[in-house]
């Protein structure tokens, strides 16, 4: 129930429950934040026995993909701060999985992935799959597709404010 008072924006929480009684919750910051967290959680058991966190996979994934970028573009790219990007891109230089180099100016850094990071990502690939197909077939597919397509418009309406 919403109600206004005084221009006041307030929200009257009905404790709502779905099938995994999780409460409905009042924001969407905090949804988006719990679900993240749950499916963080969820792959990472999946991927626990490769030694590497799914941060770090998605990391590779996004320098495999998009080739390489200036640590600024990746940020932006991942929506990351600077300071959690440096912290999380330390471990993968420092198991020679990425290198940076000078950007167009000195004060840019361009990562790319190594050959050993491609490596390690082929070997950590299956298991990512399977948590993929996993959380695809629990969610099913026509929600699937809802969901990626609603996680990267939150994405955008967030970035745009």
């Amino acid at each position: 129930m919403t109600t206004y008072n005084n221009d006041v924006y307030t929200y009257n929480m009905e404790l709502r429950t779905y099938s995994t009684n999780l409460p409905e919750l009042p924001c969407a910051c905090a949804a988006l934040r719990r679900a993240s967290r749950a499916v963080t959680q969820a792959y990472g058991r999946v991927m626990r026995e490769s030694g590497m966190e799914v941060t770090q996979f998605t990391l590779l994934q996004v320098l495999r993909q998009a080739g390489p970028m200036t640590q600024g573009r990746l940020g932006e790219f991942l929506a990351m701060d600077s300071t959690t990007l440096s912290r999380s891109l330390r471990p993968l230089e420092a198991s020679s999985w990425i290198q940076s180099g000078q950007g167009s100016d000195r004060r840019q850094r361009c990562w790319k992935i190594t050959a050993a990071g491609n490596k390690e990502l082929k070997r950590v690939e299956p298991l990512w799959l399977m948590a993929q197909a996993r959380m695809q077939k629990s969610i099913g597919e026509h929600d699937w597709k809802l969901l990626m397509r609603s996680a990267d418009r939150a994405s955008e309406a967030a970035l745009s404010m």
